[in-house]
């Protein structure tokens, strides 16, 4: 390149960087904009339970970011529950920074509670219709561990599993009723179609943490849930000590009471001013 090229194509170099650093918003991190007190405002990251994916927070993101907040809903691989606890601990240690406010739904609840004392920059933690284990706790031994799980579940054999391990999904006719029941029919039978896997062992390992003792919790009880019983919701949540509020809703009530859960965060966000 003669030197008059260099010399082109470094203003074209300066002249980009440029666009871009008026093109970029001052806090490019995962931080939200500071609030009225000179504080930031906490990132929201919201983790999906079995049987759903990310989309499943879709409304709730989208208020909360009209609110000025921040939103990751973060990816659940659903292989097991001390392996998703420490991918969801990675990703906050290193795709947010600042305070942060951690919300689980059903299975959910049980990787927040895992992984929340990763990061000292997690302040506070939300249920939604969520598992809140002790430390020894699985989601299985929550649930009574009773019944025949063939009668709920579709056992699938995934390549490498260990021996008595499968991808649990819940049975097609059976999703509508159980997940959503407050949700249009064709609704409900899209998210039967698209419901992700979670394995047996994810069910059945043991809590090895319980971040709900040193950490303030909101819980939202969804009270017509067909799949968490609301009695075992509560119990949970009072446990833990978390603030508790109640909505007639089905699992699914970040879908069906969008507006409640949305509320219920911005309280814990509020609360970590």
């Amino acid at each position: 390149m003669s030197g008059v090229g260099r010399r082109v194509h470094a203003m074209l170099v300066v002249a980009v960087l440029g666009a871009l650093a008026i093109a970029l918003p001052a806090n490019t991190a995962s931080g939200s904009t500071g609030t009225g007190h000179g504080k930031p405002k906490p990132t929201i990251v919201l983790v999906h339970g079995a049987w759903a994916d990310a989309s499943s927070w879709a409304p709730v993101t989208a208020r909360l970011q009209r609110k000025g907040y921040t939103v990751l809903a973060a990816p659940n691989p659903l292989r097991g529950l001390s392996s998703d606890s420490a991918y969801l601990a990675a990703f906050l240690q290193q795709h947010t920074s600042g305070p942060v406010v951690l919300v689980g739904h059903s299975y959910g609840g049980a990787v927040v509670t895992n992984a929340a004392t990763a990061d000292a920059d997690v302040k506070a933690l939300v249920y939604v219709d969520a598992f809140v284990p002790d430390v020894g706790d699985s989601v299985l031994s929550l649930q009574g561990g009773g019944g025949d799980p063939t009668a709920l579940f579709d056992f699938v054999a995934y390549p490498g599993a260990p021996a008595g391990d499968a991808d649990l999904y819940i049975k097609t006719a059976l999703f509508p009723q159980l997940f959503a029941g407050d949700l249009p029919a064709g609704t409900a039978a899209q998210l039967a179609a698209s419901q992700r896997p979670v394995t047996l062992s994810a069910l059945s390992q043991p809590s090895a943490g319980a971040a709900w003792k040193t950490l303030p919790s909101w819980y939202l009880v969804g009270t017509k849930d067909a799949i968490l019983p609301p009695a075992l919701q509560l119990s949970m949540a009072e446990r833990a000590h978390s603030h508790i509020t109640k909505v007639p809703a089905s699992h699914l009530a970040m879908l069906s009471k969008p507006d409640a859960v949305t509320d219920l965060i911005l309280t814990a966000a509020r609360a970590t001013d």
